[in-house]
């Protein structure tokens, strides 16, 4: 039997705040909330379970603008009428003994005018429609609206307004969504940005806007004088595309993000042991590049393709994150944290059965995704 006793050691942040263990919930998008952002009670059912013997709670994709809105059912931050949905949400993950953070999102040019009932706003609407156009999808139906200077500003407080909506509702801390192709890595992507402003064209300026959300962020921790609060920030580390985020970029972000007073970073992607594929250190894993950046500023979450006890275990015993963080697995398994620290190996669902709905609480719509199957959703049990 392996050893994975040191994933359940408190781990104390560079804010010291301390842990209460190294296994993380990822954010996940659970399709799950009321059309007006409140909390549903499917919604509630999912995750009253799923943060015993957690360290961090990370609750996925809540939206700082109304054009920034990209899924069915996503919670929001846009105002006051915010702050009691959030606080049941956090008052459900501590409860069971986890940090709860908050992650906020603004989807860019891939939000979602179904859901937001408003136009779509581009870092580069040329580009936006170029991509919809290699995607085989209509470019004119979508109506992208490029992001002005006073587009860009209002974003950016957006994003400090859902940090101080989060602070309010008593949430542990935020985490700023970096990743997944959405606005922040819009910006800093050389395949998206192609704008030639401040906010576009070389590394320094791509970088402007990332750096400037963290910074607004920062500050809203500093009015309310609540060093206690926790700011975290995830990132995609390669992007497949020609003029696309390489390792070289991505290590430039983290050098410039681990002098901001953030308390960790999120690495966003499928295997945990990814190498890199391009740029700086090449063949290398990525978080192992990562982390020689990080360690000693601030704390790194790694995630990707973890199920069992044994991915964990490894996982733990490479050390090339601080945290180690599933999505999927706490998905097929509401107390994931409880059957790894008593070693109940063999009760660890690695697989979800779409014949058994009831296992795992999934709000409807998550539900209906999973057994249609997909790269970024539980693998599935076939007959």
């Amino acid at each position: 039997m392996v050893d994975n006793s040191k994933l359940f050691k408190k781990y104390t942040l560079n804010n010291k705040v301390e842990v209460p263990s190294l296994l993380v919930v990822a954010p996940l998008t659970l399709f799950g909330s009321n059309p007006d952002g409140s909390v549903s009670e499917e919604e509630r059912e999912y995750l009253k379970r799923r943060a015993i013997g957690i360290g961090l709670y990370i609750l996925g994709a809540t939206a700082v603008s109304q054009e920034g809105i990209a899924f069915a059912l996503q919670p929001r931050a846009l105002s006051d009428k915010d702050i009691q949905p959030n606080a049941e949400r956090a008052k459900i993950i501590k409860y069971q003994g986890a940090l709860a953070i908050n992650q906020i999102h603004h989807g860019g040019c891939h939000a979602n005018k179904t859901y937001s009932g408003v136009p779509v706003m581009a870092v580069s609407v040329e580009q936006a429609n170029k991509e919809l156009k290699d995607k085989g999808m209509p470019v004119e139906e979508n109506g992208f609206v490029e992001l002005t200077e006073q587009d860009i500003k209002r974003i950016i407080n957006d994003f400090a307004r859902a940090t101080e909506i989060s602070l309010k509702a008593g949430y542990d801390g935020i985490e700023i969504h970096g990743a997944n192709n959405f606005i922040l890595q819009q910006f800093y992507s050389g395949f998206y940005n192609k704008r030639k402003d401040e906010w576009g064209g070389s590394l320094e300026k791509r970088m402007r806007f990332p750096l400037e959300v963290v910074d607004a962020c920062c500050k809203i921790r500093d009015k309310y004088n609540k060093p206690e609060f926790i700011i975290g920030y995830r990132l995609s580390p390669e992007e497949p595309f020609e003029e696309g985020i390489t390792m070289t970029e991505t290590l430039s972000l983290v050098r410039e993000l681990v002098k901001k007073p953030i308390q960790y970073i999120h690495v966003s992607q499928k295997n945990f042991f990814q190498k890199a594929r391009r740029g700086e250190g090449t063949g290398i894993e990525r978080l192992k590049l990562i982390h020689k950046e990080t360690k000693g500023k601030v704390a790194l979450i790694g995630v990707g393709g973890l199920f069992s006890y044994k991915d964990f275990n490894k996982a733990l015993k490479s050390e090339f994150s601080d945290f180690i963080a599933t999505a999927r697995a706490s998905m097929m398994n509401k107390y994931l944290g409880t059957l790894l620290k008593e070693e109940r190996v063999d009760e660890i669902n690695l697989l979800l059965d779409p014949v058994h709905p009831e296992k795992y609480s999934l709000p409807n719509l998550l539900w209906a995704s999973c057994v249609k199957g997909g790269d970024s959703l539980p693998p599935l049990k076939r007959k």
